[in-house]
């Protein structure tokens, strides 16, 4: 990654937060070439104490001192964002915006066509550096501009890159997979309970249990249909919990899920 350019955050939340942390664990970026514009001043202040980087007030600023700027704010205030910063912002940067909904022809029409945009859909597990990102470029991003974006969300998780259109699939898998997995890992908490765990003890299996299972799977590469075998023995424990979850239309209701999503994704892209 060019350290040489400054990278700007546009928004100082929790998911700049993330990306901030990922960048200096990762080695990609120097403390004193971050620099944040963030409206909270306590938040200003817990960005720069803890992070080393630079808060500054003025978009200005920010526009001028920075060649990577990475939008981190609410879709609902992008309007505002993108009006305060169209002129500032040049065909010289480079955006990326990590928005839910908001589209790079909105972006563009907002900031300018001449501009590098790439758009990223993280997710939320990115806070404790273990996300999923997929990102899609505009035409005027150049290869390098993604090998950097790559670099980046690569730093708090995985990444992949995909054509716009499949961002609102991305959504509605990964960007909101993060719910489906909490509501399995509490159903599995109760069915623990059921089974006369106490509950501290059935969190903790649980817990595990799902982390050992994703882990296992990421790094033996093998098909989960696969590592579910093995798990399975004639007439044994899984299977019989398995045909319960299969009668209960356990995949077909996730695959659903998955769909609504990403239909309600677009429809609030449009």
């Amino acid at each position: 990654m060019d350290t040489s350019h400054n990278i700007g955050f546009i928004g100082g939340g929790q998911m700049a937060e993330a990306l901030i942390r990922g960048i200096l664990n990762a080695g990609l970026a120097r403390p004193d070439r971050l620099m944040v514009v963030e409206p909270d001043t306590a938040r200003q202040e817990y960005l720069r104490q803890v992070y080393s980087l630079q808060t500054v007030r003025e978009s200005a600023t920010l526009a001028s001192g920075s060649r990577i700027l990475v939008l981190a704010v609410k879709p609902q205030v992008m309007g505002k964002v993108l009006a305060e910063y169209r002129g500032q912002i040049t065909g010289q940067h480079l955006v990326i915006s990590i928005a839910a909904g908001i589209t790079i022809r909105s972006l563009a029409a907002g900031l300018g066509d001449e501009v590098r945009i790439i758009r990223v859909m993280p997710n939320t597990p990115a806070l404790v550096l273990a996300g999923a990102s997929a990102l899609a470029p505009n035409s005027r991003a150049t290869d390098e501009d993604l090998a950097l974006a790559k670099q980046i969300f690569s730093a708090i998780g995985t990444c992949v890159e995909v054509s716009e259109p499949l961002l609102d699939a991305v959504t509605g898998l990964s960007g909101s997979g993060p719910g489906y997995v909490f509501a399995f890992i509490e159903a599995l908490i109760d069915g623990g309970v059921l089974a006369g765990l106490p509950r501290p003890v059935a969190q903790q299996l649980v817990l595990q249990t799902v982390l050992g299972s994703a882990k296992l799977a990421l790094e033996t590469g093998e098909d989960p249909a696969v590592l579910r075998g093995r798990v399975t023995s004639p007439g044994g424990t899984t299977i019989t919990g398995l045909q319960v979850l299969e009668e209960s239309g356990f995949r077909g209701a996730v695959m659903t899920a998955v769909q609504a999503a990403a239909e309600r994704s677009r429809e609030l892209g449009q």
